[in-house]
Parts: C-alpha cells; sequence; structure tokens
C-alpha cells in the first residue's frame, strides 16, 4: 500500500520556525516531482512548494517565498519543508504528494498553528 505520512507539525508562536517531514513508503517517488500543500480552515488546499524529481529545482509559492524551503532525500524516499518566520496565516494542515498531485497519495497532513 502507497502511503505519504507527514509529520513535525506543531504549535509555535509567530516568527519562528517547524520542520516537517514526508515520509514515503510501498513504492519509490525518486523519479517524481514532489510538494508540499496545504489547506487552511474553510479554505480551498492550496500549492505551497515543489521540487523536482532530482532535487535540483524548487519552486515556491509567492506566500512563502524566502521562508520556506523544500528539499528531499532520494535514498530515504522523504521530502522536508523548512519553514522559518512564520506567520499567524500560514496555521493550515500541511500535506506532501506527488506533482502532479494523485489523488489515492493524499495522507492525514500534519497540522502547523501559528500563534501572533
Amino acid at each position: 500500500q502507497v502511503q505519504l505520512v507527514e509529520s513535525g507539525g506543531g504549535l509555535v508562536q509567530a516568527g519562528g520556525s517547524l520542520r516537517l517531514s514526508c515520509a514515503a513508503s510501498g513504492r519509490t517517488f525518486s523519479s517524481y516531482g514532489m510538494g508540499w500543500f496545504r489547506q487552511a480552515p474553510g479554505k480551498e488546499r492550496e500549492f505551497v512548494a515543489r521540487i523536482t524529481f532530482s532535487g535540483g529545482g524548487t519552486y515556491y509559492a509567492d506566500s512563502v517565498k524566502g521562508r520556506f524551503t523544500i528539499s528531499r532525500d532520494r535514498a530515504k524516499n522523504a521530502v522536508y519543508l523548512q519553514m522559518n518566520s512564520l506567520k499567524p496565516e500560514d496555521t493550515a494542515v500541511y500535506y506532501c504528494n506527488t506533482i502532479p498531485p494523485h489523488s489515492d497519495y493524499w495522507g492525514q497532513g500534519t497540522q502547523v498553528t501559528v500563534s501572533s
């Protein structure tokens, strides 16, 4: 069974940092671009960041550019999201998935709450 499991979320004050992890099992994702997405209460899920299969290219939503960094470890079949200078508007459930997203791969996500 293919699974993407997100972890690393939590409650943090504005200006703080968190590092999210996405662990893949059931298949290797080393040949896929991978991405992070988030969904805030009452809002649609939105794109946050993505990384190419090689790890050589990264792209970010304007709202997180300069504050978030996506990376991957192909050997560990894992993807990470380093989040710095967090803002209350970053509060959401964060998910990882392939690029483009596969409907079967959405996991439970990890909650990030940023207090002001």
